[in-house]
C-alpha cells in the first residue's frame, strides 16, 4: 500500500481546496465542491471564497443567498454552514441522526417529549418566517419553566431550518430569520445520502481517514461505510500507518509542487477537514491556532502550511508568525496581505498598513479582531 508523505498531502490538500492557485469558476460550484462552508461569522465564507476563487466580489455570495442557491443553517458539527440549496435537500437528512444525538445532550428539554415539542415547534414555524428572540419567546410560552437558549437550540437541531438574508451575508450583526428549508426552497427533504457525503468529502478532503471524516461531519461509526465502500474507493496510509481512503482517480500532487501565501478566514474548513491537520498545521503550532473556548483564528498559509494568524483594524493589517520568515515569505505575505485589505475594506486600500508582531503573545481574543 503505497504511503504519503505530509508534504505530498499536504500539496494534495491545497490542490483539492482550490488553494494552490485562484480557480475561474462560479462561486455555487466552489461552495459545492466544499461540501459546506464554515458560517459561524458572516463574513467568513466571504473570505473563504476570496481566497480561492479568481475575480471574487462580495456580490457573487450575496446574491446566492437572496435567491437561495446557497443557504445558511445547522449543518456540520451544528454549527452555521452555508451549502448550495440543491445540496442541503440531502446533505441535512444524511446529518440529521448527528443533529439529533446533539440535541439530546446535556438534557436540553428537560423532560419534554421530544415528538411534542417538535410538533409544538413546527406549528409555531408555519406562521411565517420569525426571528430567533420570537421563536425563543413562544417556545417558552408554551414550555414555561425550561431554558429559552435551550429550546431554541434543539429546535435549529431537530428541525430543517435555513436563515435567509440578511443573516450570512457581508458585514451583517443583526437579526436572524428562521424559515423551515421546504418553504424557503420550495421543494421536499430527499433521503440521507451517507454514500453522497463520503464521496464528495474525498474530492475536497482527501485521502483522508473514517476519524477525518466523522470529526469533520460530527457523525459517528462510519467505518462499516467505509469499509463497504472500501472497493470503490483507492486507499494509502500516512506516515503513522494510518489507512486513508481517496476517489479512484484523483490525482495526488507532487510534494514540490509551489503553495502561494494565503489568508483564511477564522473557521475556514480547511483547517478544521480533519482529525488529524498536520497536513496544514504543524501539530506544535495548533494550540495557537485552536486554543479553545470554541476559537479558530484567522490563519496565513505559507509554504503550505499554517503559519501565521492574522488581525485587522481599518486598512492596517497585522500578520503574527509562529517564527520568523525569510525576506521572500515576508515579501509575498505583504503583497497578499495588501490584496486582502483591498477587498475587506475596498475605501481604505490606499492607506493599507501591514504591521509584524510575535504569533506567540496572541490573546484569546485575537480571532475577533480582524473584522472590519
Amino acid at each position: 500500500m503505497r504511503v504519503l508523505t505530509t508534504r505530498q498531502l499536504n500539496r494534495t490538500y491545497l490542490h483539492r481546496q482550490l488553494l494552490s492557485e485562484r480557480v475561474p469558476r462560479r462561486a455555487a460550484d466552489v461552495v459545492g465542491h466544499l461540501v459546506a462552508l464554515q458560517g459561524q461569522e458572516a463574513d467568513s465564507p466571504y473570505l473563504s471564497l476570496w481566497s480561492r476563487m479568481a475575480g471574487f466580489r462580495h456580490d457573487d455570495l450575496t446574491s446566492l443567498l437572496h435567491d437561495g442557491g446557497v443557504v445558511r443553517s445547522a449543518l456540520l458539527r451544528g454549527t452555521q454552514h452555508l451549502s448550495t440549496g440543491d445540496d442541503y435537500l440531502w446533505l441535512r437528512p444524511t446529518l440529521q441522526p448527528a443533529l439529533e444525538r446533539l440535541a439530546g445532550r446535556g438534557g436540553r428539554l428537560n423532560g419534554v417529549d421530544p415528538a411534542e415539542f417538535e410538533a409544538v415547534a413546527r406549528g409555531i414555524l408555519a406562521d411565517g418566517p420569525m426571528t430567533r428572540p420570537e421563536l425563543s419567546r413562544r417556545l417558552i410560552e408554551r414550555f414555561p419553566g425550561h431554558d429559552a437558549q435551550s429550546l431554541t437550540y434543539v429546535v435549529h437541531l431537530r428541525l430543517s431550518l435555513l436563515h435567509p438574508p440578511p443573516a450570512g451575508t457581508w458585514r451583517h450583526r443583526g437579526r436572524v430569520l428562521c424559515v423551515p428549508a421546504e418553504a424557503r426552497l420550495g421543494r421536499p427533504m430527499a433521503a440521507a445520502s451517507p454514500e453522497a457525503l463520503v464521496m464528495r468529502y474525498l474530492a475536497a478532503f482527501g485521502p483522508a481517514s473514517v476519524k477525518d471524516l466523522q470529526v469533520f461531519a460530527g457523525m459517528t461509526r462510519l467505518g462499516a461505510l467505509f469499509a463497504e465502500m472500501r472497493p470503490l474507493l483507492r486507499v494509502f496510509r500516512d506516515e503513522n500507518g494510518t489507512d486513508l481512503y481517496d476517489l479512484p482517480d484523483a490525482p495526488i500532487a507532487d510534494a514540490d509542487d509551489p503553495a502561494p501565501v494565503v489568508f483564511l478566514p477564522e473557521f475556514d474548513n480547511a483547517v478544521l477537514g480533519h482529525a488529524d491537520r498536520a497536513r496544514i498545521i504543524h501539530p506544535g503550532d495548533r494550540p495557537i491556532v485552536m486554543p479553545g473556548w470554541s476559537i479558530v483564528r484567522p490563519t496565513v498559509l505559507v509554504d503550505g502550511f499554517v503559519a501565521a494568524t492574522w488581525s485587522m483594524k481599518g486598512a492596517t493589517l497585522t500578520v503574527a508568525p509562529f517564527r520568523p520568515l525569510g525576506a521572500a515569505a515576508r515579501a509575498a505575505v505583504e503583497e497578499e496581505g495588501a490584496r486582502l485589505v483591498e477587498f475587506v475594506a475596498p475605501d481604505a486600500a490606499g492607506e493599507a498598513e501591514i504591521r509584524w508582531t510575535d504569533g506567540s503573545t496572541v490573546g484569546a481574543d485575537f480571532d475577533r479582531s480582524w473584522r472590519p
